[in-house]
Formats: structure tokens, C-alpha cells, sequence
């Protein structure tokens, strides 16, 4: 089969396509043959290895797990000893969780992992921009952040991949939302939910003298410090962004002030926590009450040219390479 590989960090380059065994699924596992997966900014950090907190996870000296992607969407196409949930021909769509290898075309999953029947009538491209933004927004949100009803939200990088999974779950949950993004994309913001809309562009949301009970800030652009004048008393600024200056701010607004900061690591969240969501999501898009956002559509030997689209951060939803 082919896969997507890196061997070294680096840029965009360093991405190869290259042959690899066609994995067979164990006891209690399911292989998909992968027809999308998502290009997240968390594979451009790792295919970089910049942060030396993220290559706690990668390896410290090169990449131990070269083929990067998680969330993903495709088909069944085997089950191993002991599955029940699947059959072979199911659509499904999920997450590999830690261990990636999303950048494939056939993967082998747990069944009772991260894994779900994918919405119907949805496709694989739009599955997976659905997924990879709220297995991500969707737990901030509501378990990092307990946000209620009625409380106010600023979502800062609003046109972004969790963002615009964010400003629909922070919708649902019966929020107020005010989007950051730029000019351009604020009828996008809107016709997803966000009831006001600050172009960063022109405008400091700072200045704006309005508070908000939550700050989630989708793409690292600010931080704890600049945001904490604008929070309610009690108020939570959240980051997607892991790094030094999280973990202070972490440490200090526990102590000091009513304002906390945090973070969720996503990511490393136990699988069937995240299929629990996949099915509520399910329920959502079916429904018509969640839909995907897709910048950049790209064939499976493009994945240099969607790490660039998404490392530029003028990417508007999702980026998905698409398996032939």
C-alpha cells in the first residue's frame, strides 16, 4: 500500500510517498481502507519537530512514528477475531488516536475505539473535516471549559478547522458567540452560528470593553495575559496551543485571581470517550445542525501542498487528502 512518510523534520518536503505492508487487523480491531483524512495543524507541528514539547511524543531526534493523520474517514474492508460493532463494507469514520498512521490507505483501528458509522449522506471528506474539528472543540468546550447556556464566548482563529467546529458546538450549547477571524470570512462565521464578528484585522477585541466567560483560542494567536482583562469574574481562557507559556499561566491563575487558564490535550483523550462524541456528532449532522467547512480538497500524492496550505494559517476549514 502507499503511505505518506516523513523520516526527518523538517518542511513540507520532507513528506515522501513510498510503499508499506498492508497491515492485517488483530483480535477486537478493523481495517479501513482510508478514502480522506485530515491535515491538521498538529502534523504540521510534529512533521516540523520545532517544539521540544512535542517531541516528547515524536521522538527526540527523528520521527518514531513516521507516517503522520488521525482523523480520518473510509470503509471496512477486514475485522479481526472477536468484532461485533462492524462488518466489512460499513462507512465509518474516526480517529487513530496517539498512534496516527492516518496518512494511508488501509489503517487498523480498535473497534471499540475512536471509530463510528459515518453520518448518512455525508461523504468521506466532509466526515472527516467533521471530525477532526470536533473531536477537538467539542471537549473544550464543554468538559475544559463547562461551558453553560448562556454564558458568553470569544473564539479567536473562528474560520479556522476548530474553530468553525467551535463556533457550532459553542452555538448548540446555547452560548453567545463572538467570532475573531478576518473580514472575508465573517459571513462564514455568522451563517454557522457566531451572533457577532470581530475582524482582527481592524479591530483589538480588547479594546472593545465587553467580557466574556470564555476565551477559546482555536490557533494560539493570543495568550492568557493579553486576555485576561477581558474575562467575567470566574472567566476561562483556553488554548489549543501546548507550550511553556500555557503551563505558567496554568500554574499562576490557579493561585492568583478568580480567571483560570487552560488546556486539554485532546488528543491523548481514551478512545471511547471520543466515540461517545462521534456518535453525539453523528446525531448532529444528520440532523442538519453541524456541517463541514473544506478549504483545500487534495489527492493523496499532494500532501506537500496541503501541509503548505495549512502551515501559511490562511486556511479557512479544513484541508483533506483525498485516497484514490
Amino acid at each position: 500500500m502507499k503511505v505518506v512518510a516523513h523520516h526527518v523534520y523538517g518542511g513540507p518536503e520532507v513528506l515522501v510517498v513510498e510503499e508499506a505492508p498492508v497491515p492485517t487487523p488483530g483480535p477486537g480491531q478493523v481495517r479501513v481502507a482510508v478514502r480522506a483524512v485530515a491535515v491538521s495543524s498538529a502534523d504540521v507541528t510534529f512533521r516540523k519537530g520545532e517544539l521540544g514539547v512535542a517531541r516528547l511524543f515524536t521522538g527526540p531526534l527523528r520521527p518514531k512514528q513516521p507516517v503522520l493523520g488521525t482523523e480520518l474517514a473510509g470503509v471496512v474492508d477486514a475485522v479481526g477475531e472477536g468484532v461485533t460493532r462492524f462488518a466489512v463494507g460499513d462507512r465509518v469514520y474516526g480517529a487513530t488516536g496517539d498512534a496516527l498512521g492516518g496518512y494511508a490507505e488501509y489503517v487498523c483501528v480498535p473497534e471499540d475505539g475512536a471509530l463510528a458509522p459515518m453520518p448518512a449522506g455525508t461523504g468521506f471528506a466532509e466526515a472527516t473535516a467533521l471530525c477532526e474539528g470536533v473531536l477537538t472543540a467539542l471537549p473544550f468546550l464543554r468538559d475544559a471549559a463547562e461551558l453553560k447556556a448562556g454564558e458568553r464566548v470569544l473564539v479567536i482563529g473562528a474560520s479556522g478547522s476548530v474553530g468553525t467546529a467551535a463556533v457550532q458546538m459553542a452555538r448548540i450549547l446555547g452560548a453567545h458567540v463572538t467570532a475573531v477571524c478576518s473580514g472575508k470570512n465573517a459571513d462564514l462565521v455568522r451563517s454557522l452560528g457566531a451572533d457577532a464578528v470581530v475582524d482582527y484585522q481592524t479591530t483589538d477585541f480588547t479594546a472593545l470593553g465587553e467580557t466574556w466567560d470564555v476565551v477559546f483560542d482555536a490557533v494560539g494567536a493570543s495568550s492568557f495575559g493579553v486576555c485576561e482583562p477581558v474575562l467575567t469574574e470566574g472567566g476561562r481562557y483556553l488554548t489549543t496551543v501546548l507550550g511553556p507559556r500555557i503551563a505558567w499561566d496554568m500554574l499562576v491563575s490557579r493561585v492568583v485571581g478568580t480567571r483560570r487558564a487552560g488546556i486539554a490535550l485532546t488528543g491523548l483523550r481514551d478512545g471511547a470517550a471520543k466515540a461517545e462524541d462521534l456518535a453525539f456528532l453523528t446525531g448532529l449532522a444528520e440532523s442538519g445542525q453541524v456541517r463541514a467547512v473544506i478549504d483545500g480538497r487534495f489527492p493523496f500524492e499532494q500532501a506537500v501542498a496541503a501541509h503548505r496550505l495549512v502551515e501559511s494559517g490562511h486556511k479557512v476549514g479544513n484541508a483533506v487528502l483525498e485516497v484514490a
